[in-house]
């Protein structure tokens, strides 16, 4: 099993993470009943890894309590990450980075948890409600005093929110963030311009998400035909909410589909699944500690870790860094291939 330090810290974490987000039965995107989680969990950690990522706001809560459950006899040897940012309440101090806020979400994350500890802590998104970094890094830097959290992490920001919030912890003496949870796979590479050099400076390793572009990068979608209406894709153009049917089309662009087109054709070369190239692409990635996958099943938590450990050659990486350049041109900030 392979491991890398998190960023610039001590922590040494699997190349893939398993994301929690499906595990339970509550909630719109919940597809996964606790058995189910349970297998997937188990199938996972007996494989090597150690990472498990999950969020106060997924499945109402049921996520974190699923993980507890499922690791609480080998809790020390699970790194847990969960983040903290969206509405937990009706109230106007129920959601964002405040101190009122993100203690109130610690509290209740440890004991849906379990444990008396949390691995990494995210700030789920930036908080423009007009909270100060400095606030936030303050308290964050509190928990972390306190033993109940252990390394500091953020997801969706933006070049510029990652030195800001650097500096304030700097400033304060703080504890910095070691983790950012970014976007990133074929299909969207548009953190390669500034976010990833950014966190490579200020020492952020990269836990990145949706790295099969929503299940585009999977081969299931093909141009110019519909897609079948039990697909997720199939799903949301069906869907009677505008946003769901207008995600769906970003999704399905010819772009996209020509990049998945070529990924199956390098799949092809190398006798295996499109989805296993694209992972093994954004594996390779610099600055890329793990990648996040979010299995339904344990046949995909199966697909996903042999992707994983695919060996990609490197003039198969290049063919895709080719053909997946973003359409505005090539990106200033990384190299045309990682490998």
């Amino acid at each position: 099993m392979h491991y890398s330090p998190l960023g610039r810290s001590g922590l040494q974490v699997s190349r893939a993470s398993l994301g929690a987000m499906n595990f339970g039965t509550s909630g719109h995107v919940a597809s996964c009943d606790e058995p189910e989680a349970r297998r997937i969990i188990d199938a996972f950690l007996a494989a090597g890894n150690n990472v498990i990522d999950t969020a106060d706001r997924y499945t109402g809560g049921e996520s974190e309590g699923i993980v507890g459950r499922a690791v609480r006899d080998r809790r020390d040897s699970v790194v847990i990450a969960t983040k903290a940012f969206l509405p937990q309440g009706d109230g106007p101090n129920h959601r964002g980075l405040s101190r009122a806020h993100l203690t109130r979400a610690l509290e209740a994350s440890l004991r849906r948890l379990d444990t008396d500890y949390i691995d990494i802590y995210y700030c789920h998104q930036w908080d423009y409600s007009g909270t100060p970094i400095e606030e936030t890094m303050a308290t964050l830097d509190g928990f972390v005093r306190s033993g109940k959290v252990r390394y500091l992490g953020c997801s969706n920001f933006t070049a510029a929110q990652l030195v800001e919030a650097q500096w304030a912890a700097a400033r304060a003496g703080g504890t910095p963030f070691v983790a950012l949870q970014p976007q990133y796979s074929l299909i969207s590479r548009v953190i390669e311009a500034e976010i990833v050099p950014t966190a490579q400076r200020h020492g952020l390793g990269l836990m990145t998400w949706s790295p099969l572009g929503s299940g585009v990068l999977t081969g299931r979608y093909k141009e110019n035909v519909t897609p079948e209406p039990e697909s997720r894709m199939g799903r949301l153009l069906a869907s009677p909410a505008p946003q769901a049917n207008r995600w769906a089309r970003e999704l399905l662009t010819e772009r996209n589909l020509r990049i998945a087109e070529e990924a199956g054709k390098v799949a092809a070369e190398l006798g295996t699944t499109t989805a296993a190239v694209a992972l093994a692409w954004v594996r390779d990635r610099p600055g890329v500690s793990s990648v996040i996958v979010g299995p339904r099943t344990l046949e995909q938590l199966e697909q996903n870790l042999a992707g994983l450990d695919l060996d990609l050659p490197k003039e198969l990486a290049a063919r895709l860094d080719e053909v997946s350049q973003p359409e505005n041109g090539p990106v200033n900030g990384l190299p045309a291939s990682a490998a």
